[in-house]
């Protein structure tokens, strides 16, 4: 079997990343990847601006005098229309924050500090030059690189890409990913379960998590453990999407079929199986450039796939860079009892804990088995244990968090 981390490699091997840059609407690019650096089209800000609400002055109208200074006041500055005059000796004007100075200005008193009287205005405050302005550009010069290609955009990248006129903005295409449950023992959740039967969650929680990474879903549902319903609907989705990923029947018994019937619809199988706990059953294959991932009906183990090869593979597709395309794992303090010896890695889902000396504590939670995913819902990470390691109370672990 590959190790986890073999696995992963031979699966960023055959993903390929994206060339083609598309174009979104600003409006509907969070989450998305640069396909390109921007460029800011304007100086930030775009002229001398005021940082408060007061008076614009001439710094040297303030020189070799003592206490408060009485100035005319010769008009008003607001944001959007800026005083069309200039400045001259013993002169101010009325501003808000955000407007521009007038010209000859070069400086603003705050409003506290001043005191109106008819067309005079007293002002004790001396401002030096530059006092409560904002240059041009000291923010951002025409011309300069203001988002990297390969950003994955959060909030604050929309309103950085509105102020330099990115609209629409060069992304690269969001991966169309197909989920579909396997097992005649499903039903949908909004049918009560017969004899036999359970209710099927695992695609309601791999389109969430799929979309949550930048992907483009759709939740098939459930298909039967018949090989020539599951291959119909196979076909039908590899011809629809860029990835399929499936649960359940991906292990050895007499219908478990997923990976038999992916060949024949021309999926060529990579692997199946690799040394991790939960999640051992699980397949991978190409066809032609598309990633096929059937991971196993137990939700546990479905999460820890989705987790550690899935989302890789989902981050190259879209464009992120190499670099972060597999996130360094975090280091937390194991706060559970000592761990047995396995030859898989174990991913274990736990409780993170803020600790006293900044170091986070990793609590077990109870969980009775990789079919608990109602245990699941009390952890917020997965320590991993690497393969033949026992972890001691204490010692520091790796560990990739879940909220």
């Amino acid at each position: 079997m590959r190790t986890p981390d073999e696995a992963l490699a031979e699966i960023l091997r055959l993903v390929a990343a994206p060339t083609a840059a598309a174009q979104a609407p600003l409006e509907e690019s969070l989450g998305r990847v640069l396909a390109r650096d921007v460029a800011s089209d304007v100086d930030l800000p775009p002229f001398e601006k005021s940082a408060m609400d007061g008076f614009a002055v001439r710094s040297q109208d303030f020189e070799a005098r003592a206490g408060a200074v009485r100035l005319r006041r010769i008009g008003e500055s607001r944001a959007g229309a800026p005083y069309a005059g200039t400045l001259g000796p013993g002169e101010c004007a009325e501003i808000t924050t955000g407007a521009e100075l007038p010209r000859g200005s070069d400086a603003v008193v705050m409003v506290e500090k001043t005191r109106t009287q008819g067309a005079e205005v007293e002002l004790e405050d001396a401002p030096r030059p530059g006092q409560n302005v904002c240059h041009r550009g000291e923010d951002l010069r025409a011309g300069e690189v203001v988002l990297r290609g390969g950003t994955r955009l959060a909030a604050v990248e929309l309103a950085v890409l509105a102020a330099v006129g990115c609209d629409p903005v060069p992304v690269f295409a969001r991966p169309r990913v197909a989920i579909l449950a396997t097992g005649d023992e499903l039903v949908p959740p909004s049918r009560r379960p017969g004899v036999g039967q359970i209710r099927e969650g695992n695609s309601f929680f791999l389109a969430a998590r799929a979309r949550q990474a930048g992907a483009e879903v759709e939740r098939i549902g459930i298909v039967p453990d018949d090989e020539r319903e599951l291959e119909r609907i196979f076909r039908d989705a590899l011809a629809r999407s860029e990835v399929l990923i499936t649960t359940g029947g991906v292990s050895m018994g007499r219908y478990d079929l997923v990976g038999t019937v992916l060949e024949r619809c021309g999926v060529e199988a990579v692997f199946h199986k690799i040394a991790i706990k939960p999640g051992k059953p699980l397949w991978f294959g190409m066809r032609g450039a598309s990633p096929v991932f059937a991971l196993p009906g137990n939700p546990v183990s479905c999460l820890v796939g989705f987790e550690v090869l899935i989302r890789p593979a989902l981050a190259k597709l879209e464009g992120e860079p190499e670099s972060r395309i597999v996130p360094a794992l975090r280091r937390g303090r194991w706060s559970g009892g000592a761990t047995r010896e396995n030859p898989r890695e174990q991913h274990l889902p736990v409780r993170t804990i803020p600790g006293a000396d900044g170091v986070v504590g990793l609590e077990p939670i109870r969980w009775s088995s990789s079919a608990d995913i109602a245990g699941l819902t009390r952890a917020d990470a997965l320590a991993l244990v690497p393969i033949g390691r026992v972890l001691a109370p204490g010692e520091l672990v790796g560990y990739r968090p879940l909220r």
